[in-house]
């Protein structure tokens, strides 16, 4: 995916049900092409084959397993999400935590698949173990302010300054995203400012009463 750029997680709001989800990812790449700003979609799972073929802006899993391809229920695997066309997953959300030794073997797996991986975290500790898995991007979350009204930007600045800092310094190559209560387009300008490569959200287009001006708003701060 290009950067800056706006990740957006439809996860399994009521709002993204059905062909509600479709509806959204079309939304999104209305304005990706309106504007010529990078956006990626993260829709639930049950329509990651669905929306890969609808819209042509990079498509993510929301999650990815740490399993093999064989005898397993219930799961995603890194061969199913690429078979169905997607370009990218988000690994160790705030909301599906995994191990150390699993994120490590889904970085080193996606990559093999040519899948690109956002791994979440949520302090600096955790933040910099996972940068030297050397995932694609790091997106920083403190899993306190997910969903609120108060952007990560807003309540806790230095998290994201003093971690995007270190980490790059460590890794490179490493692209930083951060999340949790952005909503605005002053978020995302805010959020560039302090050293990071774009944002990942969710509630402040799925849940917004007029998805596309949330849209608009929010890539006007890239």
């Amino acid at each position: 995916m290009e950067t800056p750029v706006v990740v957006v997680n439809f996860k399994v709001y009521e709002e993204v049900v059905g062909g509600k989800g479709v509806d959204l990812a079309k939304t999104c790449e209305a304005v990706a092409n309106e504007t010529g700003k990078s956006i990626v979609v993260a829709p639930q799972q049950v329509d990651l084959a669905l929306i890969s073929k609808e819209v042509k802006i990079p498509v993510f899993s929301q999650h990815i397993d740490p399993v093999k391809v064989g005898s397993n229920t219930g799961h995603t695997t890194v061969e199913g999400v690429t078979a169905v066309g997607a370009k990218g997953t988000l690994i160790n959300h705030s909301e599906n935590r995994l191990k150390i030794a699993e994120i490590d073997w889904l970085v080193q797996k996606c990559r093999g698949a040519g899948l690109e991986t956002i791994v979440c975290t949520n302090n600096f500790e955790v933040s910099k173990a996972c940068a030297l898995l050397n995932p694609d991007y790091i997106a920083i979350e403190p899993p306190e302010l997910i969903g609120g009204d108060i952007s990560v930007t807003t309540a806790d600045p230095d998290i994201i300054k003093n971690t995007a800092s270190a980490l790059k310094q460590l890794n490179p190559g490493l692209g930083i995203l951060c999340g949790a209560g952005v909503k605005t387009g002053g978020d995302v300008a805010k959020a560039i400012e302090l050293g990071t490569d774009g944002v990942l959200l969710a509630s402040g287009v799925t849940k917004a009463t007029d998805p596309k001006q949330a849209l608009l708003d929010l890539v006007n701060g890239l």
